[in-house]
């Protein structure tokens, strides 16, 4: 770590002597303060973060208006540690607009840990990835699972390995078909129940999984300013029985 800022510092430091001898000269003070200025920065990729809050994040210094420093700036020097980000790529489109590419980590769920204030989020294989105290509006809430001592970069200690196994499965689903919720509850042997706002789906066990949720994917936009629960427990392709039930 120590290496890596001491690397960063002799970079700045060629950025900013580079920057002092191109104002020496007519042509470089013309290039650094007319032609290689930030005018726009155009952000790809960004889901968890506004647009606004990335570029605060990369334009960090007093240097940060010149498009052309930026552009090397990070060539030679990673971006600081973002969370919920894996790694940016920062490009010079022309002299007046950066792009920066934005690769997040892929977050199925959180699981929040009450004694730490903390949420837990995990990927694809169950591996934290991210201990924050932030919500991520687009990633569930999971509710339901006995687990304690969470430690970041490793899975969720959770002791029934089938139980992970389906939680990952429903997660992904659910992902691959646009139909993340707002909470995945697990309730033991009897399965998941999903939450969307004032519907809650009673999925049941990670049986006919992709069915499910494809007929699920169709049913709920019938289901829209509606309260109560949808039934889907003893859905299967033999036995094809849905029940709504309303509330308030």
């Amino acid at each position: 770590m120590g290496r890596r800022k001491r690397k960063r510092k002799r970079v700045k430091a060629a950025l900013r002597l580079f920057l002092a001898l191109a104002f020496l000269t007519g042509t470089g003070t013309l290039l650094a303060t007319k032609v290689f200025t930030v005018e726009k920065v155009e952000i790809v990729g960004s889901e968890y973060y506004p647009d606004e809050a990335i570029e605060k994040w990369l334009l960090d210094d007093e240097h940060s208006w010149n498009s052309l420093y930026v552009f090397f700036k990070y060539k030679f020097v990673e971006p600081k540690e973002m969370p919920f980000v894996d790694n940016m790529e920062v490009s010079l489109k022309s002299p007046h607009v950066l792009q920066v590419r934005v690769y997040e980590k892929v977050l199925l769920g959180r699981v929040y840990i009450k004694a730490l204030g903390q949420n837990a989020y995990f990927d694809k294989d169950g591996f934290v990835v991210e201990m924050s105290s932030d919500i991520i509006q687009k990633v569930p809430k999971v509710t339901g699972l006995k687990v304690d001592q969470i430690v970041l970069y490793e899975k969720l200690p959770i002791k029934e390995k089938h139980t992970l196994k389906n939680l990952l499965s429903v997660s992904q689903t659910l992902k691959k078909h646009s139909m993340v919720p707002n909470s995945v509850k697990y309730n033991g042997e009897n399965g998941f129940t999903l939450k969307y706002g004032d519907i809650s789906v009673v999925m049941g066990t990670a049986d006919d999984l992709n069915a499910k949720i494809t007929r699920l994917s169709q049913i709920m936009p019938k289901l829209e300013g509606k309260k109560g629960t949808l039934h889907l427990e003893g859905w299967s392709e033999d036995t094809t029985d849905i029940t709504f039930e309303a509330s308030g």
